[in-house]
C-alpha cells in the first residue's frame, strides 16, 4: 500500500510539472510552426525575386538552399532555446558536433568549397560544353558537391568540386564561337597553289564559316611524305560540329577531282642477295689469307 502511494505522489509530482511546463512547450511548438510557414514565405519571395531576373541558375540554387538551411539551424536554435537549454551549453555542443563532423567529412568539405567556388566565379554555367579531368562533356548540373557532364557519348560523367576546382578547365562554350584547324596533305608533284585554292574555294562556300576573322590557307608543314596544309576559320558553336565532318570528307573530295594525290606513309626498302654477299666475303678472306702467308 505504501508503494501505492509512493508511485501516485511521483505521478502528482510529475503530472504538475507537466503542467507547469506545458506552455513553455505549447510556446515552442508555436514558434518552431510560425518559424517554418515563415521560412516558407521567405524562400518562395526570394525565390520570386530571382525569376524576375536572369540570374544564373546555379546561383539560384545555390542561394535559396544555403537561406532555406541557414533559417532553419536559426530556427532549430531559437527552438531549444524556448525549451529551456540554455544557449551556451547548446553553442557548445553544436560547436563540438561541428569539429567531429568536419574532421569525418574533409573530403565532401572540400567538394562543398569547391562548389562554392564554382558558382562565384562562374569558369562555366549549365549547357557549357568544358573538358576537365580529361572528361569533355555538356554541363547538366552544377550542385554544391558535384558537377555533372554528358559526355559525347552520352554518357553521365559525376566529378567531385574539390577537383574540378583546381584543375585545369577547357570552355569551348565560352566566346560562343571555335577555331577550326583541318589538316590537308598532297603530294610533293603535286601543284601547291592549285591545291590551295580548292580548299579556299572550298572554305569561301560555306556560310557557315564566319568572314570575320577572316579564314586561313596556309602551308603548315613540309613533312616527310606530303605538302600539309592548315585550314582554319571561324564557326558558331551550334554548327562547329556539321561543318567539321563536312569540311573534311569535301576537302579530300575536291582535291582528288583537282587532280591532286593524297600521299601515304613511303618507305625505302632495299633487298640484297645474301648468297652473293657471302660468296664475297670468302673471297675477301681468302685473299687476306693468301697475302699473309707469303
Amino acid at each position: 500500500m505504501d508503494k501505492l502511494n509512493d508511485w501516485g505522489a511521483i505521478a502528482r509530482e510529475y503530472a504538475e510539472k507537466f503542467i507547469d511546463y506545458l506552455p513553455t512547450l505549447l510556446g515552442a511548438l508555436a514558434l518552431l510552426i510560425i518559424g517554418l510557414w515563415v521560412i516558407g514565405i521567405i524562400v518562395k519571395y526570394v525565390d520570386k525575386l530571382f525569376q524576375r531576373k536572369d540570374y544564373d541558375e546555379t546561383l539560384e540554387v545555390f542561394t535559396l538552399n544555403a537561406l532555406k538551411w541557414g533559417l532553419r539551424i536559426l530556427l532549430f536554435v531559437l527552438f531549444i532555446t524556448q525549451l529551456g537549454v540554455e544557449s551556451a551549453s547548446l553553442v557548445a555542443a553544436i560547436g563540438a558536433a561541428g569539429l567531429a563532423i568536419g574532421l569525418a567529412m574533409q573530403g565532401s568539405l572540400s567538394n562543398l568549397a569547391g562548389g562554392v567556388l564554382l558558382i562565384i566565379l562562374k569558369p562555366f554555367k549549365v549547357g557549357d560544353w568544358i573538358e576537365v579531368q580529361g572528361v569533355s562533356g555538356t554541363v547538366v548540373e552544377i550542385s554544391l558537391f558535384y558537377t555533372k557532364l554528358d559526355t559525347f557519348g552520352n554518357q553521365r560523367a559525376v566529378i567531385p568540386n574539390g577537383e574540378l576546382s583546381n584543375d585545369n578547365i577547357i570552355n569551348y562554350s565560352f566566346n560562343g564561337t571555335r577555331r577550326e584547324n583541318l589538316t590537308f596533305g598532297i603530294s610533293y608533284d603535286d601543284d601547291l597553289k592549285k591545291a590551295k585554292q580548292v580548299l579556299r574555294n572550298l572554305v569561301e562556300e560555306q556560310e557557315d564559316v564566319l568572314k570575320d576573322p577572316a579564314p586561313q590557307i596556309i602551308v603548315t608543314e613540309l613533312g616527310d611524305n606530303s605538302v600539309n596544309f592548315g585550314v582554319r576559320y571561324f564557326a558558331e558553336n551550334s554548327k562547329f560540329w556539321d561543318l567539321h565532318w563536312y569540311m573534311i570528307e569535301e576537302g579530300k573530295i575536291r582535291l582528288e577531282e583537282a587532280g591532286m594525290t593524297i600521299p601515304y606513309p613511303q618507305r625505302d626498302v632495299y633487298l640484297y642477295d645474301q648468297t652473293k654477299m657471302n660468296g664475297t666475303i670468302e673471297k675477301k678472306l681468302n685473299k687476306n689469307n693468301s697475302n699473309t702467308a707469303d
